[in-house]
C-alpha cells in the first residue's frame, strides 16, 4: 500500500510538475531595419502547433515547455530556430536572405534566380491572383505583365479568352504555349486558386521550347505543400451579383416612329406611324434580355509537409449564371487536385500532381448576325415583349430576342484529367536527372436542339419546319515525356556553370464525331437525342475526324556566370513534327543570351542609391507549327462531292484542303535588349526592354491556286504554304515602388506599358488575304497585306456629308457604289484622283492592333485593412461597328438623333431614307476609336486580429468586398471595346459582343 501511495504521489507530482512547466510565449518579429513582419510562421519544431504574426509583427503561442524549439520562417528571410528555456517573452529579428530576395523563377526545364535571368520574363504571383479574383486564370495576366494583351471573345460565362504576347505575329495561331508543372496544357480549365505563380517567357529565353515557343511561353506552377509545416486548411469563398457593364443607346418607341416616318417620307412613301403621340418609350429589348445574375465560388485546400513529404489537396466549385438568358447561358466548373512530393532517399525524389476538371456550359446565339443582342438592338421598341414580326418588316434574320432565348437549347460538357509525375535522381550533389511524364485526357460532348418553330414571321431563317438535334462527342488526349539532366557547379568560387540537356516526346491524338437527327419526339428537349429521332434526311447527316500528331525533340542549354556578374547562356533545340513531310520535318532553333550585373562592380557595389543594376540581351530563333491543321503535307477525305452513280446523284466525300509536301516551319527571329534596376534599398524596381520579332515563312492558308487542282470544290481549299513575313517591334517599361510608413501603413504602386508597331513585310503569291465580315453581301473588310498592320481595315475614307446639291454636282460621282449621291449622304474621298468613286478608292481606314497597352495597380495596407485597385488601358486600336442591320424598319443607334436633316444640321451622321444610297458601303463611318481605360478590380479587405483568432484555432480570417470590371472609360459606342474574336484577320469587328459583366463580390479567406 505504501508503494502504491508513493507511486501515485510520484505520478501526480510529475504531472503537476509538467503543468507547472507549461507556459505561453509571446513577442514581436521584425526585420533588420526594425520593421514588423506580417505573416511569419511560428511553429514548434517536430509538432503541428503554430501561429503567424499579425500586422504589427506580434505573435503568441501557448503550451510551451522548456526545451521546445520555435521555428521562425518567412519568405525572403533566413529561417531561425530558438530553443526555449523559461523565457515567456521573445522578440526575434530575421535577416534578409539575398538569394531568396532574388526570387526563383521557372524558366523552362529548370529554375533560375531572378537576378541571374538574361531574358525577358514576367512573373505573376499567387498574391496578385488572389487580389484580382479572376473567374478564369487568363484574366490575371491583363495589366499585370508588360507585353501581354488579354482580350475576351465574349462576356458569356465560360467563353474563351485570347492571349497575345508582344503582339500578333502570325496570320493563323497567335496563342502562347502553356505548360502546367512542365506538361503541355491549357489555361481555360484551371482553377485560379490552384496556381502558385505564372512565368511568361517573351523573348529568345523561350527557345528551349523551340517547336512551339514562337508565340511566347506561359509556365504555370501549381500550389504544393511546404516541408516542416503543420497541416493547414484554407477555405476561400465568395458570392456575387452580375450586371451588364454597358448598354448601347438606341431609340425609344416615339423616337423610332419619328425617324421611321422621316425615312419613308424622304423616299416619297406613306408614313407608317401617322400618329406618334401615344407611343411613349415602348419596349427596351436590351433591358428585357439583360438579367442580374448570381456567381458563387468555393475553394478548399489542405496542405502541409514533414521533413520528407509535402502535400496539397483541394477542390473547388464555381457557378456563374449569364447576364443574358440567365440559366440558358450559365457555366459550372468543378475541380479536384492533388500535389505530393516525397524524398524517397537522399538520391531519389518523387513529385506527382493531377487535376480533374468538370465543366458544364449552356450558351445562347451570340456575336454575329442573328444573335440575341443583335436582335435586341434591331427589334422595334413599338413591339410588345412577346410580339412577333408576323409581317416580316425586319427582314429574314431579325426576330424577337426573348422568344429566341426561350427556344434556345444548347449544352456542353467537358471532363478533363491532366497532370504529371516525375522522378529526380541525384547521383552527385551537382547533378540531377529528371524523368517526367505529363498527360491530358479530355472528353467532351455537346447537344443543340432545334424545335419546330413557325411563329417568328414569314421567311425567317430561324423558323424550323421539322425538329432536329445536333450532337457531338470529342476526345482530345496528349502526353509529354521529358528526360533531362542538369549539372550545376561553381568552380573556384568564380565560375558558375549550369548545363541542361535532354529530350522530349510529345503525342497529341484524338477524334470527333458529329451527327444530326430529325423529328424529335414530342418536339421536346427532354427527348432530344439522336437515338430517339425518327426522321431521315437526304443530305450528309454525320461527319467525323481523327488526328495523331507526334513530336520528338532534343535540347541543350549552357548557362555560365563569372563572379556572379557576367552572365551568358546558349540554347539549341532540334525538333521533329509529323505535321510536316519527311523532307521538312526537322527544325533547329538556336538562341543566346547575355547579361552584366553592374551593381556587383566596385564602382556601384557600395552605392546607397542603386541596389541592383543589370543589362541583358538575347537573340534566337523559335518555331511555330500550329497553323490550323494536323498535317500540311497530305489531304484528307473531308470535302464534299456529288457523284453520278447508275444515273443517280449521290452525295459523297472528296479531297479537302490541298496537300503541300513542301510546307516547312514558321520561324520567329527574336531580338531583345533590356535593363533591370532596383533603387533605394530595392524600394523601386524598374524594368525596360526594347524588342523586335521577325516572323518568317508564315504558314498561310488561302493563297489562290489554279482550279485544275480542285481547290474550288465544296469543302476543299487552298494548301497551307510558307508565304509571308511580319515584324513586331516595340518597347516595354514597368516599375514598382513599395514602402512602409510608420508601424501601421505600407503601400506599393506598379505600372507597366508596352508600345508596339506591327507590319506585314511580305506576302507571296497574292496581293492580300481578306478576312472578317461586314453587313450582308459586302467585301471582307480586313486584310493581310504587305506594308500594313495585320488585319487592318480596308474601305472608303469619308470627308463629311454633302450639304447641298451643288456639293454633289461638284464632287466625283458615287454611282458605282450603288446609288447616286444626294444631299445628306456621306461624301467619299477620291483616293486615286480619277474623278470617280469606286472600289479603286478603298484604302486603309483603321487598325485593330493597339499602339500602347498599360496597367496601373495600387496596393495599400493600414493595420488590418487592405485595399487594391487594378486598372488597364489600351490605346490606338480601332473597332468596326457591325451590330446594326441595314433594313428600313429596324431600330437604330441613338447617334441618328443627330442625323442630317438639312443643310448645316450635321456633318457626321447621314440622312435617313428607305431608298437606295451609298451610305451602307464600308467606310470610316463604321470604324471607331476603341481606345479605353478600365478599372478592372477594386477590393477592400479586413483581417481579424490574430489574438482574437488564436483562441479558436484559426490562423487567419479575412473578409472582403470587391468589384470586377467597375468602369470603362471609352468613346467607343459598342458594348465592349476590349472584345475580339481572336482572329488575326478580322478580329476587330464588333458583331454585338456579349458584354463582360460588372460583378459585385463579398467573400472571405479562412486558414486554420
Amino acid at each position: 500500500m505504501k508503494r502504491f501511495t508513493c507511486l501515485v504521489i510520484v505520478l501526480f507530482g510529475g504531472i503537476f510538475s509538467m503543468c507547472a512547466q507549461s507556459f505561453s510565449v509571446q513577442g514581436n518579429v521584425t526585420d533588420e531595419n526594425n520593421l514588423p513582419l506580417l505573416g511569419v510562421n511560428v511553429l514548434v519544431k517536430n509538432e503541428t502547433r503554430g501561429t503567424t504574426t499579425d500586422f504589427d509583427g506580434n505573435y503568441s503561442i501557448d503550451n510551451i515547455s522548456s526545451g521546445d524549439v520555435l521555428q521562425f520562417t518567412y519568405v525572403g528571410f533566413i529561417s531561425k530556430e530558438i530553443t526555449i528555456t523559461n523565457q515567456k517573452s521573445l522578440d526575434v529579428t530575421l535577416q534578409s536572405d539575398s538569394e531568396a530576395l532574388a526570387e526563383v523563377v521557372v524558366i523552362g526545364y529548370g529554375t533560375q534566380k531572378r537576378k541571374d535571368i538574361t531574358g525577358a520574363v514576367s512573373v505573376v504571383s499567387a498574391k496578385t491572383i488572389d487580389e484580382l479574383n479572376p473567374i478564369k486564370l487568363e484574366q490575371a495576366l491583363q495589366g499585370t505583365a508588360a507585353g501581354v494583351n488579354v482580350t475576351p471573345s465574349s462576356g458569356a460565362p465560360g467563353a474563351g479568352i485570347n492571349i497575345n504576347i508582344r503582339g500578333v505575329a502570325s496570320n493563323s495561331e497567335n496563342g502562347p504555349l502553356v505548360l502546367i508543372d512542365g506538361y503541355q496544357g491549357s489555361l481555360e480549365t484551371l482553377n485560379p486558386n490552384d496556381v502558385e505563380s505564372i512565368s511568361i517567357l517573351k523573348d529568345a529565353q523561350a527557345a528551349i521550347y523551340g517547336i512551339a515557343g514562337a508565340n511566347g511561353v506561359v509556365l504555370i506552377t501549381t500550389k504544393g505543400g511546404k516541408k516542416d509545416t503543420a497541416p493547414t486548411i484554407q477555405y476561400d469563398t465568395y458570392i456575387g451579383m452580375q450586371q451588364t457593364s454597358r448598354k448601347i443607346p438606341v431609340l425609344n418607341a416615339t423616337e423610332y416612329a419619328v425617324l421611321i416616318n422621316e425615312s419613308y417620307a424622304n423616299n416619297g412613301q406613306a408614313l407608317p406611324f401617322p400618329d406618334v403621340s401615344g407611343l411613349g418609350t415602348g419596349t427596351d429589348f436590351q433591358d428585357e434580355v439583360f438579367d442580374t445574375s448570381p456567381i458563387i465560388n468555393h475553394n478548399l485546400t489542405l496542405s502541409g509537409g514533414s521533413e520528407k513529404v509535402t502535400y496539397s489537396v483541394g477542390g473547388s466549385h464555381l457557378y456563374q449564371e449569364g447576364i443574358i438568358g440567365a440559366a440558358k447561358s450559365d457555366f459550372r466548373r468543378s475541380t479536384a487536385r492533388f500535389n505530393v512530393g516525397i524524398d524517397i532517399s537522399d538520391q531519389f525524389k518523387f513529385t506527382g500532381n493531377s487535376i480533374y476538371t468538370s465543366i458544364d456550359r449552356r450558351s445562347i446565339n451570340e456575336n454575329g448576325l442573328g444573335s440575341v443582342l443583335f436582335n435586341a438592338l434591331n427589334y422595334a421598341p413599338t413591339f410588345a415583349i412577346d410580339q412577333q414580326d408576323t409581317n416580316g418588316i425586319f427582314g429574314n434574320e431579325i426576330i424577337n430576342p426573348l422568344s429566341q432565348i426561350e427556344n434556345t437549347f444548347n449544352d456542353y460538357n467537358l471532363n478533363k484529367f491532366n497532370g504529371s509525375f516525375s522522378l529526380d535522381y541525384k547521383p552527385l550533389e551537382e547533378l540531377v536527372f529528371t524523368s517526367r511524364i505529363g498527360y491530358t485526357l479530355a472528353n467532351s460532348k455537346s447537344k443543340t436542339f432545334n424545335p419546330i418553330i413557325d411563329f417568328y414571321g414569314p421567311s425567317k431563317v430561324f423558323n424550323n419546319v421539322r425538329s432536329s438535334v445536333n450532337q457531338n462527342r470529342i476526345n482530345d488526349n496528349s502526353y509529354t515525356y521529358d528526360l533531362f539532366g542538369t549539372y550545376d557547379k561553381t568552380f573556384n568560387d568564380m565560375h558558375h556553370v549550369t548545363l541542361t540537356g535532354g529530350m522530349t516526346v510529345i503525342r497529341e491524338w484524338g477524334d470527333g464525331l458529329y451527327a444530326t437527327g430529325y423529328d424529335v419526339p414530342n418536339n421536346s428537349y427532354e427527348f432530344a437525342d439522336i437515338s430517339l429521332t425518327t426522321g431521315t434526311n437526304d443530305g450528309l447527316n454525320n461527319s467525323a475526324y481523327k488526328y495523331d500528331i507526334r513530336k520528338l525533340s532534343f535540347f541543350g542549354r549552357l548557362q555560365y556566370d563569372f563572379e556572379g556578374k557576367y552572365l551568358v547562356s546558349g540554347m539549341l533545340r532540334r525538333d521533329a513534327s509529323t505535321r510536316f513531310s519527311e523532307e521538312n520535318r526537322v527544325g533547329y532553333f538556336p538562341s543566346a543570351t547575355a547579361g552584366w550585373i553592374l551593381s556587383e562592380e566596385d564602382f556601384l557595389k557600395n552605392s546607397n542609391t542603386v541596389s541592383f543594376l543589370k543589362f541583358r540581351a538575347s537573340y534566337g530563333i523559335l518555331g511555330n507549327d500550329e497553323a490550323g491543321g494536323a498535317e500540311f503535307y497530305r489531304s484528307l477525305l473531308n470535302g464534299e462531292a456529288t457523284y453520278v452513280l447508275d444515273g443517280n446523284l449521290v452525295n459523297g466525300t472528296a479531297l479537302g484542303r490541298l496537300a503541300n509536301p513542301g510546307a516547312g516551319w514558321e520561324e520567329a527571329e527574336k531580338t531583345n535588349f533590356g535593363v533591370d534596376l532596383r533603387m533605394f534599398k530595392s524600394k523601386l524596381d524598374i524594368t525596360a526592354d526594347i524588342f523586335r520579332e521577325d516572323r518568317n515563312d508564315l504558314l498561310v492558308q488561302g493563297i489562290p491556286v489554279s482550279g485544275i487542282f480542285g481547290g474550288g470544290a465544296p469543302g476543299a481549299g487552298a494548301p497551307t504554304i510558307n508565304a509571308g513575313t511580319t515584324r513586331n517591334e516595340g518597347v516595354e517599361f514597368s516599375f514598382k515602388y513599395s514602402d512602409i510608413i510608420g508601424d501601421d501603413f505600407s503601400y506599393s504602386v506598379s505600372y507597366n506599358t508596352t508600345f508596339l508597331k506591327n507590319e506585314v513585310t511580305e506576302v507571296n503569291g497574292t496581293e492580300f488575304i481578306a478576312g472578317g465580315n461586314f453587313g450582308v453581301g459586302q467585301p471582307q473588310p480586313a486584310r493581310f497585306q504587305e506594308g500594313f498592320p495585320i488585319g487592318y481595315f480596308y474601305g472608303y475614307k469619308t470627308n463629311g456629308i454633302f450639304q447641298t446639291q451643288a456639293d454633289v454636282d461638284n464632287a466625283p460621282s458615287q454611282v458605282a457604289l450603288g446609288a447616286a449621291a444626294a444631299p445628306g449622304d456621306l461624301r467619299y474621298v477620291d483616293i486615286n484622283g480619277d474623278g470617280v468613286i469606286n472600289t479603286d478608292d478603298r484604302t486603309e481606314i483603321g487598325d485593330p492592333i493597339p499602339t500602347a497597352t498599360m496597367g496601373l495597380n495600387i496596393n495599400l495596407n493600414y493595420k488590418n485593412f487592405d485595399f487594391t485597385a487594378y486598372t488597364y488601358a489600351s490605346l490606338g486600336n480601332d473597332m468596326i461597328r457591325n451590330y446594326a442591320r441595314n433594313q428600313p424598319n429596324v431600330n437604330r443607334h441613338a447617334l441618328y438623333l443627330d442625323r442630317w436633316t438639312g443643310a448645316g444640321t450635321s456633318n457626321d451622321v447621314p440622312r435617313l431614307t428607305t431608298g437606295a444610297t451609298s451610305n451602307i458601303a464600308f467606310s470610316e463611318f463604321y470604324v471607331e476609336d476603341a481606345s479605353y481605360a478600365r478599372i478592372q478590380n477594386v477590393q477592400l479587405g479586413y483581417s481579424l486580429p490574430g489574438e482574437m483568432l488564436s483562441n479558436v484555432g484559426i490562423n487567419r480570417l479575412r473578409i472582403y468586398a470587391s468589384v470586377n470590371n467597375l468602369y470603362t472609360f471609352t468613346k467607343y459606342k459598342g458594348f465592349d471595346p476590349a472584345a475580339s474574336t481572336g482572329e488575326a484577320i478580322g478580329g476587330g469587328i464588333d458583331y454585338g459582343f456579349y458584354p463582360v459583366p460588372r460583378i459585385f463580390i463579398a467573400g472571405l479567406n479562412l486558414n486554420f
